[in-house]
């Protein structure tokens, strides 16, 4: 089985989605006017409404405006690597949507990224871009924008399976954040025509474990973690990328299994439990792939 996805953004460009430890609230806001945002590509306000001549929908891409440092921070690392406008072209390449999907890059007033059922569109918060960058600069990364713009690649694919699950109605069993966790890790893990993923969508994959490894850290004890809430604690979201990067391929991802942190008892099923969860995914999408 074969997902096409294209490239990864290269190295030079490159926190978790819903929010990390916890979805905040979908933020309320109306569509900025035309003086307020800023459009990537020919499209503009006015024409976002009207889809492409053959009648697919696509990705739009607009920034909004950036005021406070970290959100300035997180639009500079987003706009300069074209990461929102990659995102939209890969999405619309990869997906026969429905209708023209929004994308928004916006300041949020915290580390979130979130799908709006109810307006269709997708957001990625400046300050998630921003946070990223702080754990990976604290952790000494050599490139600490690339390891930004892989973990923000995760995010967007986890969002994009709240969107698939909604546009196109699909069934699913268990909480709809674990499932969303699978898509980004199906898109980032597939094989390409090589046989093998992108050495840089594998890197994203782990980058995105490495955030929720020091969200955990900064979150407390498990004790202090609502459990009620819609996601998993951060950790076990940790645990089950791992899980999947060395099921996805054994051989060539055994590091997780030589870093230590993935435990023996669990990392025995996991080629199995990625077969499952990377079969399930493409026959939901398998009519709405292009």
């Amino acid at each position: 089985m074969l997902i096409r996805v294209t490239a990864a953004v290269s190295s030079a460009v490159l926190l978790g989605g819903c929010s990390g430890g916890g979805e905040a609230a979908e933020p309320e806001s109306a569509d900025p006017t035309a003086a307020e945002m800023e459009v990537a590509g020919p499209d503009n306000a006015a024409d976002r409404s009207k889809g492409p001549a053959d009648g697919g929908g696509q990705m739009i891409v607009t920034y909004e405006e950036a005021t406070s440092p970290e959100a300035q921070n997180g639009k500079k690392i987003m706009s300069e690597a074209q990461f929102l406008e990659e995102m939209a072209a890969e999405t619309s390449a990869m997906l026969d949507l429905p209708q023209d999907i929004p994308l928004f890059g916006r300041q949020c007033g915290e580390a979130n990224a979130y799908w709006s059922s109810s307006d269709k569109a997708m957001t990625i918060c400046y300050e998630d871009a921003d946070a990223s960058f702080q754990v990976f600069s604290k952790a000494n990364d050599p490139d600490p924008v690339a390891s930004t713009i892989g973990a923000e690649r995760a995010t967007f694919y986890h969002e994009l399976g709240h969107a698939t699950i909604d546009v196109y109605d699909l069934p699913f069993t268990g909480r709809e954040e674990d499932v969303a966790d699978q898509l980004a890790a199906v898109l980032l893990l597939e094989p390409d025509e090589t046989g093998k993923a992108d050495p840089d969508n594998v890197q994203a994959a782990v980058d995105w474990a490495r955030i929720w490894e020091d969200s955990a850290a900064q979150n407390g004890s498990p004790e202090d973690f609502p459990f009620w809430d819609a996601h998993e604690y951060d950790l076990a979201r940790m645990y089950n990328f791992e899980c999947w990067i060395y099921g996805s391929n054994p051989v060539d991802n055994k590091f997780i299994i030589d870093s230590g942190t993935l435990p023996e008892d669990r990392s025995q099923d996991c080629p199995e439990e990625w077969e499952r969860m990377s079969r399930a995914w493409d026959e939901m999408l398998d009519p709405y792939w292009k």
